[in-house]
């Protein structure tokens, strides 16, 4: 058993270091700079304070600002536990004193790992897992950067040109903002008419280049009022759709550099594997779970962080009532859970499965969430068998005459 505790409270320019005993006494209290050199002499510090006994170092950042702490404390062999900053939130309440500080918050840190004994250590994934952790989280930006230019571009459409803009799902319709870079108003695509308008789409390669020309020019047709905000609105779409084509040439190049890591991992065939996982999702699944199997002892305790296991409310006579976790990795349930969405189109298993739940009296939501906590424990038991997955063919149904 460890003689001391260590807990870190991370920051991103600093950190704050408390060191406590058996009894919570405090043997240090130091803050420390995010600088290799300096942390160094911190974890020698606190090492010298143990006489060979072990340390316990606990903090309640696993990525981000603790990064360079992580890897210097993982180089040196020292046990680091992982606290979220939600528990620490509420165990501050249970301590004397309403003030907050850096101090305060790690000396609860080093109380807390010496009190409990459910924390998980800090576990560093393989090395592509980590890149696909970088790569799948700025993805996740760049679309949430999409999804605000698109609506930027719309609003400001509305100021101007509400025919067009209500003429094309400029989510999927790329087309619609090839032409949008170069022509954004009534007067201007009325003089270029349907039949130049079709060539100059269909030179650019756009799709449905015909369709794309007879919706925009009906838009200019339904509008001949200009009003005082075409001028600015038409330059501030220019802008906002040439934003759109970069925005997307850069996912195109991150899901083609995401699906060539993923098929270098060991478990990319047992994954992609089971339907519904394609290189993206299956991505995603490896950068939410570390890329090993690990950190989770079961399928229940996967679901668990996955948000697909409800969590019990029981009082007195009141048993069986379950409500939705609070704590829980929402990425790796939206993986699930769209996993599972796409399984439906080729995998008779989970069709089967989802019909039922229906015909329970599910909600489509429901049913899919059940049918995601079922392929969880398909997943785990291949990833921990090494087994690809092989589909349940359904057994016949009998019939007597």
């Amino acid at each position: 058993m460890p003689k001391i505790w260590a807990g870190i409270d991370a920051g991103k320019r600093e950190h704050h270091c408390v060191v406590i005993d058996e009894a919570g006494k405090k043997l240090l209290s130091e803050r420390v700079e995010n600088d290799e050199s300096v942390l160094l002499e911190l974890i020698a510090s606190v090492v010298d304070l143990t006489d060979g006994e072990p340390v316990t170092w606990a903090t309640d950042l696993n990525a981000g600002g603790a990064a360079l702490l992580i890897s210097l404390l993982t180089a040196h062999d020292q046990q680091l536990l992982y606290i979220p900053g939600r528990i620490i939130h509420h165990a501050s309440a249970t301590y004397r004193g309403d003030g907050k500080t850096d101090a305060k918050d790690a000396a609860i840190i080093a109380d807390q790992a010496r009190m409990r004994r459910d924390l998980q250590p800090v576990r560093g994934g393989d090395h592509t897992s980590i890149d696909l952790q970088l790569l799948t989280s700025y993805r996740h930006d760049v679309m949430c950067d999409r999804v605000r230019t698109i609506n930027r571009l719309r609003a400001v459409m509305l100021e101007y040109f509400p025919a067009l803009e209500r003429a094309f799902d400029y989510s999927k319709n790329k087309a619609a903002l090839v032409l949008l870079s170069s022509y954004q108003t009534p007067d201007a695509l009325r003089r270029l008419g349907r039949t130049r308008l079709h060539a100059w789409l269909k030179a650019r390669g756009c799709r449905n280049s015909a369709s794309v020309a007879n919706k925009t020019v009906d838009a200019a047709e339904a509008q001949h009022t200009n009003l005082t905000t075409q001028p600015m609105g038409a330059m501030l779409v220019a802008r906002l759709a040439a934003q759109l084509q970069n925005i997307d040439h850069t996912l195109t190049e991150l899901d083609t550099q995401i699906a060539s890591l993923f098929q270098q991992h060991a478990d990319a065939e047992i994954i992609i594997s089971m339907p519904g996982f394609g290189p993206l999702l299956g991505a995603t699944f490896l950068a939410a779970t570390g890329g090993t199997m690990d950190a989770f002892d079961s399928a229940d305790r996967l679901a668990t962080v996955a948000g697909l296991a409800p969590a019990p409310r029981d009082s007195g006579r009141i048993s069986g009532n379950l409500h939705r976790p609070r704590r829980f990795n929402r990425r790796l349930l939206r993986t699930c859970y769209l996993a599972a969405l796409s399984s439906l189109k080729n995998s008779p298993a989970s069709r089967t499965f989802y019909d039922r739940k229906r015909r329970e009296g599910k909600s489509h939501k429901q049913a899919l969430l059940a049918l995601a906590r079922r392929r969880i424990n398909v997943l785990w038991a291949m990833l921990r068998d090494h087994t690809t997955y092989q589909e349940r063919v359904p057994l016949p149904t009998l019939t007597t005459t």
